[in-house]
């Protein structure tokens, strides 16, 4: 089979042949059709992922197809099923095994691009903004980097949830994109003053940032008494510096956000919420967006994609042909 592999991390990933692997206890072998592509695949590249693996290993965190054999033990999944897994890694090749319970079985509606584009986004979305903010119907939300793979599903479910949503993005183009996934409120980060928007509309309850850098500290300066600050990542390179004093004088809360960390120590956080997920899919209240579908030999254009922040929603990787 084929698959995207990382080598070394002084090196860039290339498709290199290799054996189809057997599935152990407790794995299933799916035969990949599509593979999400997350930011997290950037920095496992280089080495620089808080879950990066030793080297040689294949990128793909995420991945949609059909269960092919059953590890040992596994009783609960069938061979044939349609199924989404996140991996941590294994997704950019023709067959990967992965741990059987974490497979989530797919409404027939589902396609597997959509499948491939969902666990990671949504379920990031779900989590931070019921899980860990606990908003409620009303709160105004700030959601940056409106555009990217996480942002834009923050928006879709900040309003599935009642919120008023802020959608900060870079450009018209993307900022047309959280408009279309249900922003009430637009901030131009070329060329808008988050801070002053923010204060004209009352401020944030919660904000949600996978970008860092100068947007977060504005967003930190716009938000109301006991608002809650998530990070999520950190597109911009630049990790803020949060002053303590400033969160006590206003009661505020800053609350981290490691959707793959759930599953180490409190899964059925994350299948609780796939499975309400999955229902709004099923019922059509999310409409994944995904703005590239590239084949696997141009899955390094689809990374490129993602680093020059030409994209918007998700990048898929479809690996079969």
């Amino acid at each position: 089979m084929l698959a995207f592999q990382i080598a070394a991390f002084d090196a860039p990933p290339s498709l290199v042949e290799c054996a189809i692997p057997e599935p152990q206890t407790g794995e299933i072998l799916v035969k990949v059709d599509s593979c999400g592509l997350n930011f997290a695949d950037l920095l496992m590249a280089n080495g620089t992922y808080q879950d990066t693996p030793e080297p040689p290993f294949t990128l793909g965190l995420e991945v949609a197809g059909t269960i092919e054999a059953l590890g040992r033990d596994v009783t609960h999944l069938n061979v044939g099923q349609r199924v989404a897994v996140f991996g941590g890694q294994g997704g950019l090749a023709e067959y990967g095994c992965f741990p059987a319970d974490r497979a989530v079985v797919l409404p027939d509606q589902m396609s597997m691009v959509h499948a491939a584009a969902f666990q990671v986004a949504y379920g990031t979305s779900h989590v931070a903004l019921s899980h860990r903010a606990q908003m409620q119907p009303g709160e105004t939300l700030l959601v940056l980097g409106a555009a990217g793979g996480v942002g834009l599903t923050a928006v879709e479910i900040g309003k599935l949830m009642g919120a008023t949503v802020v959608a900060c993005a870079r450009g018209t183009e993307k900022l047309a994109a959280a408009k279309a996934a249900g922003a009430d409120h637009l901030i131009n980060a070329e060329t808008d003053d988050i801070r002053a928007v923010m204060t004209s509309l009352g401020g944030a309850d919660v904000v949600y940032d996978p970008v860092g850098g100068d947007q977060f500290k504005a967003a930190f300066r716009s938000c109301k008494p006991e608002a809650r600050l998530m990070p999520i990542g950190f597109a911009s390179g630049d990790v803020p510096q949060i002053k303590s004093n400033h969160l006590l004088v206003k009661n505020q809360t800053v609350l981290g956000v490691y959707w793959g960390g759930y599953l180490k120590f409190r899964p059925q956080i994350i299948t609780d919420s796939l499975h309400r997920l999955m229902g709004w899919y099923a019922d059509g209240r999310l409409k994944p967006h995904v703005s590239h579908v590239l084949p696997l030999d141009k899955a390094a254009e689809g990374l490129e994609l993602m680093r020059t922040r030409k994209s918007t929603g998700k990048v898929v990787i479809q690996v079969a042909s």
